[in-house]
């Protein structure tokens, strides 16, 4: 697997525009041109994960001195459940060994939801993965969503809106 770093400079492949477009719900979405300009401005680590000229996924952390944030995580749906995931995963891992992570996923326990077993899928493999339930929830419009951490320490709803206050200082949303 090559990974690739990608700055505002060299983000011009199609597809992983498209991928980010598609894999996440419009709500979770910054748009592309402010994003490109985030990772820029606050050194987000963007990296893109190919099979030789063939675009795997992407992962993209917001690094921190507490918890780093794994921001966005995506993985080609035709390319999904076949170890690509969790391979990337361990790269991430390894990367920032040492260091707390925290990332949010939609919550299992939002009752009525249209996706509950993908919802219950994802969580698991976090779970096989060494992170943890904080039992820290927000809302997305209509999603719940669930922080999960790994590493040391306690992850509050004080280390949230810390990490939502430096991200307003780059980038504010309605």
């Amino acid at each position: 697997m090559i990974e690739r770093k990608i700055s505002s400079a060299n983000a011009g492949d199609e597809q992983l525009k498209q991928l980010y477009q598609t894999a996440f719900p419009e709500n979770e979405q910054i748009p592309w041109d402010d994003l490109m300009r985030l990772v820029g401005e606050m050194h987000l680590d963007f990296t893109a994960y190919y099979d030789e000229n063939t675009l795997i996924g992407f992962t993209i952390v917001y690094p921190r001195p507490s918890f780093s944030w794994y921001w966005y995580f995506a993985v080609k749906e035709e390319l999904r459940g076949k170890g690509l995931g969790q391979q990337i995963l361990s790269q991430l891992i390894e990367r920032y060994k040492g260091l707390s992570f925290v990332l949010d996923v939609e919550s299992t326990k939002q009752n009525p939801c249209p996706n509950l077993e993908q919802r219950q899928r994802r969580h698991a493999f976090y779970l096989r993965n060494g992170f943890r339930d904080t039992n820290v929830y927000r809302w997305y419009g209509d999603i719940e969503m669930t922080m999960m951490v790994m590493g040391p320490g306690e992850f509050t709803m004080q280390d949230w809106d810390d990490i939502v206050s430096e991200l307003r200082r780059f980038w504010t949303w309605d």
